[in-house]
């Protein structure tokens, strides 16, 4: 299910794109005010449906699969749509159209709990109170456990359930800060300046419109890809997942030197590879996470190693790339200064000669 949710995380940007063309083309102020109150509103009006299961059954695998296939039917049909609408120009029903079907495809998932809740009805009923009790005895014998665990000295192993202050204490949450801020900043400010680099190149607005449409849906499989091929290796193959981070760190530094050739459709395939690298971290880190620092304090500890985010954004995106585009500017002013003042002297000499020729003449 986490994989699921930040899939559709990645989605964002490509399906926010698709109803700012639809709803809110030319009406930038309007799109501004739903991305402000929609996003409030939704869990206010939906939270009362959020219900707490203790149990499980065994078809719960298969709905989690059936919520992934829709999530990657939902970026198939957007790229479609985005690569479609570079080549054609669609019309407003057309449009309309599309919308429509993107709007039936990300309520599917609907439609899966519905299901979900009928069989739960039916094969799971019978069994709730032997699973209730059953429950009441793991959490029983958690407690007896937490509380012999809690007279012995607290070890730094890994796996242990690590509180906050306990993972800062290790080298291990620091180099994995490290690691999440070079790969989610750099990616950041991939995407934050892809515009720029788009108009650099001679890419038109619609142009760069389809890039960040095309980075968010690599995003989103990047996030699904990720977890899945990290976990089938690390069942399979024994393969940690920290080597899937090195393999990720060194795929976006090879897509950051593609970008940076500046050769035709470098900035296509270049910021494809850093959308897929960039949701891999989102799904490789947590997991990660758990592993090390255990699950107890899973929450205050990874948001506190998603703070590298931020971090590694600002760090590459202004004090970085900002500075590297201010001298670029600067420098670019200058030239532009030296050629005004090269070109303008010889327009001042003949000028010049004008001037003599008529004072001898008064002469």
């Amino acid at each position: 299910m986490d994989a699921y949710i930040k899939g559709f995380l990645g989605l964002s940007g490509a399906i926010l794109i698709q109803i700012y063309k639809t709803l809110f083309n030319g009406k930038p102020s309007s799109f501004l005010l739903m991305l402000a109150l929609l996003p409030s509103l939704l869990p206010l009006l939906l939270m009362c449906f959020v219900q707490v299961h203790h149990k499980s059954c065994g078809d719960d695998l298969r709905y989690l699969n059936e919520f992934s296939l829709i999530a990657l039917a939902v970026a198939i049909y957007l790229m479609i749509v985005i690569i479609g609408e570079d080549f054609i120009s669609l019309k407003t029903p057309v449009c309309f159209t599309i919308f429509l079907v993107l709007l039936l495809l990300v309520l599917c998932p609907v439609i899966v709990v519905f299901r979900a809740l009928q069989s739960e009805y039916k094969s799971c009923s019978e069994y709730s109170h032997h699973a209730r009790i059953r429950l009441i005895q793991d959490m029983s014998s958690e407690e007896h456990t937490d509380q012999k665990s809690s007279q012995d000295p607290i070890g730094f192993g890994s796996g242990e359930n690590f509180n906050l202050f306990q993972a800062m204490s290790t080298s291990e949450f620091w180099l994995l800060f490290l690691v999440t801020a070079c790969a989610l900043g750099s990616g950041l400010a991939t995407v934050n300046n892809i515009s720029q680099i788009g108009s650099s190149l001679g890419y038109t607005s619609m142009e760069t419109n389809t890039l960040v449409s095309l980075w968010s849906l690599c995003n989103c499989l990047g996030r699904f890809g990720g977890g899945y091929i990290s976990d089938y290796f690390l069942r399979l193959k024994g393969c940690a997942r920290p080597v899937f981070i090195s393999l990720t760190l060194a795929l976006m530094s090879f897509g950051h030197a593609i970008i940076s050739t500046g050769l035709p459709g470098s900035l296509h395939v270049g910021s494809m590879m850093v959308g897929v690298c960039y949701g891999s971290q989102w799904s490789l880190m947590p997991a990660i996470t758990s592993e090390l620092f255990g699950l107890r304090h899973f929450g205050t500890i990874f948001n506190a190693v998603a703070i590298a985010s931020p971090v590694g954004s600002y760090l590459l995106s202004v004090r970085v790339v900002g500075f590297i585009y201010d001298k670029e500017t600067s420098s670019g002013m200058e030239v532009c200064k030296a050629r005004e003042i090269k070109h303008g002297v010889p327009s001042l000499r003949p000028n010049h000669v004008q001037e003599n020729k008529e004072a001898e003449n008064l002469h």
